[in-house]
């Protein structure tokens, strides 16, 4: 299946229905009068968060999404039918923005989430609803009111607990493929990696979401390479991983340009919590590793560890170090939902 993180979309709810003007004519009933029944309500355009969906390629192939109209009313003071909703089903993480680009309409970030996007046309009035002590027999009814146009874009933001980052061929796809059950494509070229990955990894009896996305370069916020537009897939990440190739010529600066783009992507992208990790020892001697180290510690302003994805040295630690920031991520976040949970008797 491709992967689509962007869809413009182009939404019309139903239209109400117009109101009935009738009336009342039977033989032996003494007395008669309006009848006209309500039209139907127009059918209302929705936004669903679903599981099992992490990719927008469906929107691709179908953008125009219009809601049924709802049904005139009919004399017997009938009242016509409703217009059937029409239900947009996402992935969980998508962000629903209006045509400016700008507004943010909605963020679904748990299964089941709604939101209504197109409200439909109320119904018009039939022309009993106009029956008075002064006008016994009117003969109007109000048309239906009309449906709402509206061109909004989707956006998703892959929600998964620890983000990787790092320069292309930092061996962040190797690390997800050696600790995880996803199977991104691993070679020995930049850029391999052009689309986001998931992976749940397990240690220690816990398990969490690890996103893997296509390496950055200098300038990646300004458009250069794959750009940031996959940055926003780790937006929600509880904790960075920050892989370096340990193989580099200066593993330094391949650091610095990583926390600069985190910068000039904005947010709280460059706050977040990071483990800086050096890749690739198993092809460096003790005196290396231990050099590279100390250079990139005065870079990152903390510690750093030591791993190699292809001979799993060291990965056991990085996944401890990774659990434990995010279960107390996660602690914390229930301790403040609990906290602005309203009190019922």
């Amino acid at each position: 299946m491709k992967f689509l993180d962007l869809a413009k979309v182009y939404l019309r709810s139903g239209s109400g229905g117009n109101g009935s003007v009738s009336f009342r004519r039977e033989k032996f009933v003494e007395f008669g009068g309006p009848d006209g029944g309500d039209g139907g309500k127009g059918g209302d355009v929705i936004a669903e968060a679903v599981e099992g969906l992490n990719t927008l390629i469906d929107f691709r192939y179908q953008q125009h999404f219009f809601a049924q109209n709802g049904k005139g009313g009919q004399g017997s003071q009938r009242t016509g039918a409703g217009g059937d909703d029409i239900i947009l089903r996402v992935p969980v993480g998508t962000e629903i923005i209006d045509e400016d680009e700008e507004t943010v309409i909605a963020d679904l970030t748990e299964p089941g989430q709604k939101i209504v996007l197109a409200q439909g046309g109320n119904g018009g009035w039939g022309n009993m609803r106009f029956a008075s002590s002064t006008n016994r027999a009117p003969a109007r009814a109000n048309p239906g009111q009309p449906g709402v146009e509206r061109t909004v874009w989707l956006r998703l933001k892959l929600i998964a607990d620890a983000g990787l980052l790092g320069m292309p061929n930092a061996g962040k796809s190797t690390f997800l493929a050696a600790t995880s059950n996803a199977r991104p494509k691993i070679a020995d070229y930049p850029f391999t990696t052009l689309v986001p990955n998931l992976g749940v990894v397990g240690i220690d009896g816990a398990e969490f979401v690890v996103a893997d996305i296509p390496g950055l370069i200098e300038g990646a916020s300004e458009g250069r390479g794959l750009g940031d537009q996959f940055l926003g897939h780790v937006e929600r990440s509880r904790v960075l991983l920050h892989l370096i190739d340990g193989t580099s010529e200066d593993v330094a600066a391949d650091c610095e340009t990583i926390i600069n783009e985190l910068e000039q992507y904005g947010g709280d992208l460059a706050d977040k919590p990071r483990i800086t990790v050096l890749n690739k020892i198993d092809a460096l001697d003790d005196e290396e590793r231990e050099e590279r180290r100390a250079s990139l510690e005065e870079v990152a302003e903390g510690p750093v560890m030591l791993m190699s994805g292809a001979t799993r040295e060291g990965v056991t630690e990085v996944l401890r170090a990774l659990r434990a920031i995010i279960e107390e991520a996660r602690a914390a976040e229930k301790t403040e939902a609990e906290e602005v949970k309203p009190w019922r008797p």
